[in-house]
């Protein structure tokens, strides 16, 4: 099992229940491909360093999960159509 850490960025024109339902999908994406989660870390409301889709602002949010070495591209795969994800980077992290 390798360990990664996926950054992910969510709207900020979403409303919070909305912004919390798009990282339970984000969550349950990683867990339905066998990864084991084992940390969320919750940045908050954060400005952009460039404007995307008119945003300057937008949440971020780290969850840092064990899987095996497919589950992260099939989680892109899955993330890049997601409504309310602007921005999201999946990489594996060093023993």
């Amino acid at each position: 099992m390798n360990k990664y850490e996926l950054a992910v960025v969510i709207s900020a024109k979403l409303e919070d229940d909305a912004r919390a339902e798009v990282l339970e999908k984000v969550k349950a994406l990683v867990e339905r491909f066998g990864g084991a989660i084992t940390e969320v870390d919750e940045w908050g409301k954060r400005r952009l360093a460039y404007e995307i889709q008119k945003m300057k602002e937008a949440y971020y949010y780290f969850v840092r999960f064990e899987s095996d070495a497919a589950a992260p591209g099939e989680i892109e795969q899955r993330i890049r159509i997601m409504d309310g994800v602007i921005r999201y980077l999946c990489v594996k992290q060093e023993a």
